[in-house]
């Protein structure tokens, strides 16, 4: 496969990824045009293919995703945060600390250190976790391989519970039979340019998955006001979608594999031991505040923050409060990920 040029690369990746998201979007799995490209990618890259999804791309995609949730966002979320903040704090508490035991397990096996264990159990935006893992002295390859492996396995395994266990299905984009494509077009202009600002923002600010939560701050705030009625076409969603799942599947390349693949089996027992202790901390969440049972498994489900979206705005769940679940995780993550890290190394 390597000897093919990068072209045809390319076209044989694109084509077997349309096969398998339709074949998944046939069979009813939400997000199949995130999963398909992902796993194609991640054959295509074992296999020699080096082939990566340019930054700008992604940026631009992960930007149209946070202007998809901006559409689905209902401000009286903020009044039932308000209400039950003790109760989302102990849960948010409750994940990081399971993150924090899965890091543990991990690295007393000693086929890892125990700051690269913590931070590739960290249940934040990857590409984050990955920069400042290698900040604080962490290896950089083996957290990129754990929050990758995690990304992929999140993001099957909240496909799978989605579709079998909530019954979830692949969203159906239909067009809006009461405007034509010309009276949209200044709304999709619009809308076009929020992502676009969204995707620079992102790369200026340098935040942790800013890409989805810039433009979906900006997206949020024009739509408030007035300014901005989002329209997001099918074929812009299948694109945003498509690409994210490339980059997640062509990041496993067979020299990363290859050097993690004895710590492979812990890395998998460990990922499922979280996402596991984590659907605890969401069986709490139901007990604490009633909450719907698929709503609180995708809010604190342990990262895949795109894929999570995907699922929750094609669904029934409350899109609102899983964004703001994940986001308040995602900061106590950032502030605390240091101290976490250097507590697993002295308890070793």
């Amino acid at each position: 496969m390597s000897s093919l040029k990068p072209l045809h690369l390319w076209i044989a990746l694109i084509a077997a990824s349309v096969v398998v998201s339709l074949l998944l979007q046939l069979t009813g799995f939400p997000a199949s045009f995130l999963i398909g490209p992902m796993l194609t990618g991640m054959v295509f890259s074992v296999r020699g293919a080096k082939l990566s999804v340019a930054r700008p791309y992604l940026l631009a995609s992960q930007s149209v995703v946070g202007v998809l949730v901006a559409s689905a966002l209902d401000p009286s979320i903020l009044g039932t945060i308000s209400n039950d903040w003790a109760a989302i704090l102990l849960v948010v508490a409750t994940t990081v600390a399971f993150s924090t035991f899965a890091g543990w397990m991990i690295a007393r096996t000693g086929l890892l250190p125990g700051t690269t264990a913590a931070w590739g159990c960290s249940p934040g935006a990857a590409t984050g976790m990955i920069t400042m893992a290698e900040e604080y002295g962490a290896d950089p390859r083996l957290v990129a391989f754990m929050q990758f492996l995690r990304v992929v396995m999140v993001m099957v395994v909240a496909t799978l519970v989605s579709r079998f266990i909530f019954g979830v299905g692949a969203a159906e984009q239909a067009p809006d039979a009461g405007s034509t494509f010309i009276e949209q077009l200044p709304d999709l202009l619009k809308t076009i340019a929020v992502v676009a600002a969204g995707a620079v923002g992102a790369r200026v600010l340098k935040v942790p998955s800013g890409a989805v939560f810039v433009p979906l701050f900006l997206a949020g705030v024009l739509q408030g006001l007035g300014f901005l009625t989002i329209t997001l076409p099918p074929w812009l969603l299948i694109t945003a979608f498509s690409l994210i799942g490339l980059w997640v599947g062509l990041r496993f390349t067979r020299e990363t594999v290859r050097y993690a693949f004895r710590a492979l089996p812990v890395m998998l027992l460990g990922t499922l031991t979280l996402i596991a202790l984590c659907g605890l901390s969401a069986v709490m969440l139901v007990w604490l505040i009633g909450t719907d049972p698929l709503t609180a498994f995708l809010a604190t489900i342990p990262g895949a923050l795109e894929a999570v979206s995907i699922i929750a705005v094609s669904s029934n769940a409350d899109v609102s409060f899983i964004l703001a679940l994940q986001t308040i995780r995602l900061f106590v993550v950032i502030v605390t990920g240091p101290m976490l890290a250097k507590m697993i190394c002295k308890m070793l």
